[in-house]
């Protein structure tokens, strides 16, 4: 006959919790559309992460919200003309104009 044999744990006190931590600011970026070089394709608004990228009448493509863009340059990527370049923005730069 097997006897039901049960050990008794210690209750582990919780590790302490690190404290909370400002979260960090997105990313900004900055998406450039060399026109002369666009052919009207698509294929940029086609793979746009966040739909951001919009065509206008003729097809260029454009953006109302950069900061939207998360940066995946998707669109930098599959654009067969080499004609969208995304750069970081940084915004902090110029806000103490070189002064500390």
């Amino acid at each position: 006959m097997v006897k039901n044999t049960t050990t008794k744990q210690k209750k582990v006190p919780k590790p302490p919790t690190a404290p909370k931590t400002k979260a960090k600011e997105a990313k900004l970026y900055t998406v450039t559309f060399f026109h002369n070089w666009c052919k009207s394709c698509g294929i940029c608004s086609a793979f746009c992460l966040k739909e951001i990228i919009k065509t206008d009448a003729a097809g260029l493509p454009y953006i109302d919200d950069m900061d939207s863009c998360v940066g995946c340059r998707f669109c930098e990527i599959h654009c067969p003309d080499f004609a969208i370049a995304i750069k970081d923005r940084h915004p902090e730069r110029r806000s103490s104009n070189g002064k500390q």
